[in-house]
């Protein structure tokens, strides 16, 4: 997720997990990291301990996938890639890439070819949607050139561009792709609002795991809920923390910003988006969601939330959808792309988006 999740939000997502499950960098543009531009490569920063370091890739050449996806081998900057097909926004789909490019069948495969190769021994996934509306449906095809090219797993989000996040995710894809590619690890995506959801999806899709995305904004300890879910241990070690338990997070998220950005004053501007996620189902009134939201560094953080009444318990209801949930009726193309899916034009010069982070 652009602005997400970087490395500081990946450690309080680590460690909630215990250290368990898979954590992806933001979207890393190939034309960026080939060039090594500054911010691409501060967002391929991985913690010392952080195992194993994933990087997600985003483009639109083949050729300067494959290159991207060298560098990361041969420099060792990773020990697994993921390539993104799925998203949804327009300054990605009008370019052709993200959730637009699994319609172009030989440009897909060409791109998984030359990332597989590039890649060596390290492993390829690739996320995508089900395709770029119901009329227009990709990820039967698009699972199986993945089996075909090497990649090691797949993972869909039920829905299509047009949905963007709005209504209900599809779980129904989920299963089908599964059906159509038994070869490889199928992980399911969309709708997973708690640990409940995860365990349902599996169980319902007969997926091998769940990719969490808007679910875990301000909530990092829901990775620890998914851990006990999976073993087994059930919702009464569910993360249930007190108002100020959260305000701990928030203030140890803004600083490790700020020591990531080596700036306290940019970590805890970075960090206001995070303010309305972590305090959603509170009771804390409108104004002093606002001030938090333009502190100005993590003492000023700090203090506004002593502020508040801080023993509140966990809010019902806290665990329901968080982010982004609206729709698009129109996702945007390029000229003629829907035309014939077998027909793939040539790699304009500014398909290659030359920033990372979305």
């Amino acid at each position: 997720m652009a602005g997400i999740t970087n490395a500081p939000f990946r450690r309080l997502c680590r460690e909630f997990s215990g250290g368990r499950g898979l954590f992806v960098s933001e979207m890393i543009t190939t034309r960026a990291l080939v060039e090594r531009n500054a911010k691409t490569m501060r967002l391929v920063h991985f913690d010392a301990d952080e195992r194993p370091r994933s990087v997600q890739l985003y483009g639109v050449d083949p050729v300067t996938v494959g290159r991207a996806a060298r560098m990361i081998a041969d420099e060792g900057l990773a020990d697994h890639i993921d390539l993104n097909f799925g998203c949804p926004v327009p300054k990605v789909t009008r370019r052709g890439g993200g959730s637009a490019l699994p319609w172009k069948r030989p440009l897909l495969r060409a791109i998984l070819r030359e990332a597989v190769r590039g890649a060596g021994g390290l492993p390829v996934t690739m996320k995508m949607r089900k395709g770029i509306d119901e009329d227009h449906l990709t990820h039967l095809d698009a699972g199986r050139i993945a089996v075909d090219e090497g990649v090691t797993a797949i993972a869909l989000h039920g829905r299509t561009a047009a949905q963007h996040y709005g209504g209900t995710a599809d779980w129904s894809a989920i299963a089908r792709l599964k059906e159509a590619v038994p070869e490889i690890p199928v992980l399911g995506n969309g709708d997973i609002w708690s640990a409940d959801d995860a365990v349902r999806m599996v169980r319902e899709t007969g997926c091998d795991g769940v990719v969490v995305g808007r679910g875990c904004l301000g909530r990092p300890w829901l990775f620890a809920d998914l851990v006990a879910a999976f073993e087994g241990r059930g919702s009464a070690e569910y993360a249930r923390p007190t108002l100020r338990e959260v305000a701990a997070t928030m203030v140890r998220h803004a600083r490790l910003l700020g020591e990531w950005l080596e700036d306290e004053s940019r970590g805890v501007i970075d960090f206001r988006k995070h303010v309305a996620w972590y305090t959603k189902g509170f009771s804390v009134g409108s104004e002093a969601r606002r001030r938090l939201a333009v502190a100005s560094s993590p003492d000023e953080l700090a203090g506004l939330l002593e502020e508040l009444e801080l023993d509140q318990p966990w809010p019902a209801g806290a665990d329901g959808p968080r982010g982004r949930t609206s729709g698009r009726n129109r996702v945007v193309l390029p000229d003629g792309w829907l035309d014939d899916p077998m027909d793939c034009p040539a790699i304009v010069a500014d398909a290659e988006l030359d920033t990372s982070g979305g």
